[in-house]
């Protein structure tokens, strides 16, 4: 047999399977790497995909020294590599938090339960620094998630001309956690 008489199954099929992480950090944007793919993200959901923005998302929050930016980062052999998700969290006053701009890459989203673990650690680190209230903004099309992972709704309300509801995390649900900086991992598992 020659060389040349061999063929992949992948070339002779003309298929190849596109490439999955298997493993994510969930974990505090440390890196400048990080909150740069972050914003970029954001962008990409909330003013390309969505359009609910023309060129920027962002606002006072982002300007303000309170806000944290948490990530989702697919790693490769332990090693991080892009920033598939993201969500920020910032502090309203009087023991109440709020998290915003939860955001998913496209080609991510429905593996790893990447939007639950980013809610998951957003509210545990909320509660970790003396939150008593946990609130958001949840655009309509993603309030079953948000009850799924212990929220109530509050009240509906419009933002930028579309629906959104005010809900509040039950924090009994949401262990404290103080070690945003590592995370914690999660693997690749596909959404029923």
């Amino acid at each position: 047999m020659h060389a040349t008489d061999w063929i992949p199954a992948c070339a002779a099929t003309g298929t190849v399977a596109a490439y999955r992480p298997v493993e994510y950090r969930v974990k505090l944007a440390t890196e400048a790497w990080e909150l740069r793919e972050a914003r970029a993200l954001r962008r990409a959901v909330f003013c390309a995909e969505q359009r609910l923005f023309d060129f920027s998302d962002a606002d006072d929050v982002d300007d303000d020294k309170g806000a944290i930016t948490l990530v989702a980062v697919s790693c490769i052999h332990s090693m991080s590599e892009d920033v598939v998700g993201t969500v920020r969290v910032h502090a309203l006053g009087n023991d109440v938090w709020q998290g915003s701009r939860l955001a998913v890459r496209r080609d991510y989203r429905g593996q790893a339960w990447l939007g639950s673990e980013l809610i998951h650690l957003a509210v545990s680190l909320a509660h970790a620094r003396g939150a008593v209230r946990f609130v958001a903004q949840v655009q309509q099309q993603n309030v079953a998630l948000f009850e799924r992972l212990h929220w109530h709704a509050l009240e509906a309300i419009e933002l930028r001309g579309r629906p959104h509801m005010r809900m509040e995390a039950d924090l009994a649900h949401y262990p404290p956690c103080a070690t945003v900086e590592r995370g914690f991992i999660t693997t690749l598992r596909t959404a029923a």
